[in-house]
């Protein structure tokens, strides 16, 4: 992941990206938790919340592979197939790691 680059997509400095990300990080690990109670009850609607939100916020800040993998598990919610969308929450939480981990000392 490239900081600089990401920034200056968006006409940001490094440090002021940093800062957006990191809200990212909380919303995301928020939004993930609330995937994981959704399925776990069986809640379309509340994955495709979930799902939605951390889409929006992720193609906001140019995490595009995130974002699509986001948008597969709305997509999913808004078809009450919720079968495979486990296995798609792991694939999510591994395109997310990276992220959170720049935020971890």
């Amino acid at each position: 992941m490239n900081i600089n680059e990401l920034a200056e997509n968006l006409g940001l400095e490094p440090d002021e990206y940093m800062e957006i990300l990191e809200l990212l990080v909380d919303s995301g690990k928020a939004d993930i938790a609330s995937l994981e109670q959704a399925i776990a009850a069986n809640d379309a609607e509340g994955v495709v919340k979930a799902a939605h939100s951390l889409k929006g916020a992720s193609a906001n800040l140019g995490l595009m592979d995130l974002s699509e993998t986001a948008r597969d598990i709305e997509f999913k919610g808004r078809e009450q197939d919720l079968a495979d969308i486990g296995e798609k929450i792991q694939v999510l939480k591994a395109k997310f790691a990276p992220v959170i981990e720049l935020f971890q000392s």
